[in-house]
This record gives structure tokens, sequence and C-alpha cells, in this order.
């Protein structure tokens, strides 16, 4: 593309199609909500419906919404959701691995039974729906697969380890799948979100202590609202960030540099 070209349909989505996982909750909703508003149809998987309001803010956009409840630690589900997408949208081109979840225990508490579950939707969920995705992606030259990291991707991960071991994963199968798909025409890249305010995190913004110390930490002085995840999203979804791969992009207010 000359410079002379360059315009701001790049950073469309017109005409995409997408699954995000765990895409009507939490982050994963707003990177629902992002795509859609950019142009792209949606599938969302996820454990349950939410009586309708992911469906009406994507349909609202003018954009196609599907919704697949699906067990993402099953091993025929990473196949049938993205069978399912290329069948009801028409295709595949972009991936959102949002779905997670973060057991809590001390030492003393926290073993296989917190652990197991964690690796399973964090890491391997997402690696089998990016293998599925790949393929179809690879066959047609293009596509983009956008892994949710975390700031434990980068730290430790007192009172779970699994969290802070998935998301390190996470950000390592990144990089690998980038190798890998580079010169498919496959972009492979992560997000790693700081601090938000999500269910996730309700218990945590309780505690007056807790919640101080990590303000003091984030220099835009608050906490990440979902909506502030969209434009990242957008970004590594579409054709402007078509030479961007292996990059693990934190969103998390300054967090990492304090």
């Amino acid at each position: 593309m000359e410079l002379g070209d360059f315009t701001l349909d790049v950073f469309s989505l017109q005409g995409r199609r997408a699954i995000v996982t765990g895409g009507n909750t939490g982050l994963g909703q707003a990177c629902t909500v992002a795509l859609a508003a950019a142009g792209a149809d949606v599938l969302v998987a996820g454990v349950a419906d939410d009586g309708g309001r992911t469906e009406a803010l994507v349909t609202e956009r003018g954009r196609r919404h599907v919704f697949v409840e699906a067990d993402l630690t099953h091993p025929d589900t990473p196949r049938r959701v993205v069978e399912h997408c290329v069948t009801e949208l028409g295709g595949l081109d972009v991936l959102v691995n949002s779905a997670g979840i973060c057991l809590v225990d001390d030492v003393d508490g926290f073993d296989r039974t917190r652990w197991d579950p964690m690796i399973s939707v964090n890491l391997t969920a997402a690696f089998e729906l990016s293998r599925e995705a790949a393929l179809v992606m690879a066959r047609q030259g293009s596509g983009k697969i956008v892994n949710i990291a975390s700031l434990f991707s980068f730290l430790g991960g007192r009172g779970s380890p699994a969290y802070a071991a998935s998301k390190a994963g996470v950000a390592g199968f990144t990089r690998a799948y980038c190798d890998e798909l580079g010169d498919r025409g496959v972009q492979v890249n992560a997000i790693a979100p700081g601090y938000f305010t999500t269910a996730l995190t309700e218990s945590i913004r309780a505690d007056e202590t807790r919640d101080q110390r990590i303000l003091e930490r984030i220099p835009a002085g608050r906490w990440g609202d979902p909506a502030d995840l969209m434009g990242a999203t957008v970004f590594l979804a579409s054709r402007a960030s078509d030479y961007v791969s292996g990059h693990v992009l934190t969103v998390d207010g300054g967090y990492l540099v304090r």
C-alpha cells in the first residue's frame, strides 16, 4: 500500500466473520461489540446465554449474531464452533480467545482441583480453537487471531499460580503461532488487559485497601472500563495491523511502568 492510498478503511471489518469465546460477558462482550461496530458478524461461544443483551448490542449495529453454548474444555468443541461459524456466517476471518476463569486460594489450598480447570479453559482451549481457526485461515491466506492475555503474563500470581501460568502460556503461544502462521497471511497477537471493572474483579474493588494499592500503581488513576479494550481489539482484528504479529499489547493505563 502506497502512503497516498492510506484511509481509515483499513480499520473496517465490514463483511468479516468473527468468533469470540466468552463473548457475552465482561471484556469478551466488549470485544464482541467492538467487532460488530466495525462491521463484523459475530459468533459468540460461551457457557450460558445472557438473555439476549449481547445479541441486541450486535444486531442494533446492523450485524449478525450467533450464539453457541459451548463447554470449551470438551475435545469436540473447538472444531464444532469453527464449523458452525463457517456454516452460519459463511466463513471465518477473526478469532478472539477471550474466555477465562480465575480461581484463588493460598498455597495450602491451591491444588490440582483448581489448577487443572484454569489451564484447560485459559490456555488449552485457546490453543485448540486457534488451531482449528488456523486451518481455515491458512487455506484462505488471511486471518487474525487475538488472544486475551493479562498483566499476569508478565507478573507473579499470588493467590492463583495457575492464572499466571496460563496467561504466561497464552503470551508464549501467541509468539509461537506468529512464527508458525506468519508466512500464510495470518497474524497472531494478544491483548494484555490491566485491572478492569468486571465481575471478575468485583471482590478486589470492594476491598478498600487492595483497591487503593492498585490505583496507586496506575498512572491513569482509574480502573479500566471494558470499553477501553475496544479500540485495541478492532486494530488487531483489522487490516491496520497486517504487519503486526507476535505482539502482546498491554492495555493497562500504564500499570507496568510503575
